[in-house]
C-alpha cells in the first residue's frame, strides 16, 4: 500500500477485492455503499442456487497489518444487528424479494509487500 493512500481509498480498495471475491463465487454484486438515516450497507449482492434467490448484504472490513487482530474481529454483534436491519430497509426500498438473505463478513488484509489476503465468512450473526 502506498503511504499516501488515505483511509477512505485503503477501504474502496478493500471493498473492491471483496467484490472480486463475490463475483468469484458466482455472485452478482448489485449495489455498494448503500446509505440511509441507520447507517450504510457496504455490499449487496444476488446468489442464485438451487433454492432461488438470495440477497446477501455484506459488511467489509479491510486492515494494512494484525497489530490490531485480524479485521473480522471488528465486526461487532451490535453492527450485525444494525446490518440485519439496513437489510430490510433495501428490500422494502428496491421492492425486492428473495428466497432468503444472508448477512456476511468479509475480512481484507493488506499487508504492504505480500497479496492480499480476503476472508469470506457467510451467515454471521
Amino acid at each position: 500500500m502506498p503511504a499516501t493512500e488515505s483511509k477512505k481509498q485503503l477501504g474502496v480498495r478493500g471493498e473492491d477485492l471483496a467484490c472480486a471475491e463475490l463475483v468469484r463465487q458466482g455472485m452478482q454484486v448489485l449495489e455498494r455503499n448503500w446509505r440511509c438515516r441507520i447507517g450504510e450497507i457496504d455490499i449487496v449482492a444476488a446468489d442464485v442456487g438451487e433454492m432461488g434467490l438470495t440477497l446477501v448484504f455484506c459488511e467489509v472490513k479491510c486492515r494494512t497489518g494484525l497489530g490490531f487482530g485480524h479485521p473480522l474481529e471488528a465486526i461487532t454483534f451490535a453492527k450485525m444487528r444494525t446490518l440485519r436491519q439496513l437489510a430490510a430497509l433495501w428490500m422494502r426500498e428496491h421492492h425486492l424479494k428473495a428466497s432468503t438473505i444472508r448477512l456476511d463478513a468479509i475480512g481484507v488484509v493488506l499487508i504492504p509487500g505480500t497479496e492480499p489476503s480476503v476472508t469470506h465468512v457467510k451467515a454471521v450473526g
